[in-house]
């Protein structure tokens, strides 16, 4: 389960907001990346301490549940790459991007950055990568919901947009349902075409 071990130690450094940095959304074939950037406020709920987790391990209404909470206790922005972002940087370096963009998006920059990975995309601030980083610290855990929670919320929206692809179910992975729609209606706007089964479709077609 996440801690605050490493925001606490960073604090000791002189640092008293740290931000907690996740993204959703590296693995689908469709749709945007979305990062979050969480400061969590010094004192938690033992009830929300003990709540927060990786976001894949949290059951979706609790996700819901969390994330509502988290945007009225806690400062959050959230950062996304596009599509053709994607398909023009590559999906790391969208994914970098997002995060950069999430932490902007702070109203007060922090004085340091925990980031889920094992590379740290380019901050104005010390940072700390951390692989598997959302089930070690409470504020990457909740940055993690709050992305999961965005993006599965728009890939929903999308869904209604670009029908039968299954986006509301699997939020574009690359699932049975979402390819035997890709297989009936062809790639839309939204794929990412850099994508190796996206981009053998279009080769193939």
């Amino acid at each position: 389960m996440p801690d605050d071990r490493r925001e606490i130690a960073l604090g000791a450094r002189g640092g008293k907001r740290i931000a907690g940095l996740d993204e959703v959304g590296r693995g689908p074939w469709a749709g945007p990346v979305v990062a979050a950037a969480v400061v969590l406020p010094r004192h938690l709920t033992p009830r929300l301490r003990a709540a927060l987790d990786d976001s894949k391990r949290v059951k979706p209404a609790l996700r819901l549940e969390l994330a509502a909470l988290l945007s009225g206790l806690a400062e959050v922005s959230l950062g996304r790459a596009e599509v053709a972002e994607i398909d023009t940087l590559n999906i790391l370096q969208a994914s970098h991007l997002a995060m950069q963009r999430a932490l902007a998006g702070l109203a007060l920059p922090p004085d340091a950055a925990l980031v889920d990975g094992n590379r740290l995309p380019e901050l104005p601030c010390p940072a700390e990568a951390l692989i598997g980083g959302d089930g070690l610290s409470l504020s990457i855990a909740a940055a993690s919901i709050v992305a999961k929670v965005a993006r599965d919320r728009e890939m929903a929206e999308l869904a209604e947009v670009h029908p039968g692809y299954g986006w509301e179910r699997n939020a574009g992975y690359g699932t049975a349902e979402h390819r035997s729609g890709l297989q009936r209606l062809g790639p839309c706007t939204e794929h990412r075409r850099s994508f190796k089964p996206i981009r053998r479709l279009l080769e193939a077609g």
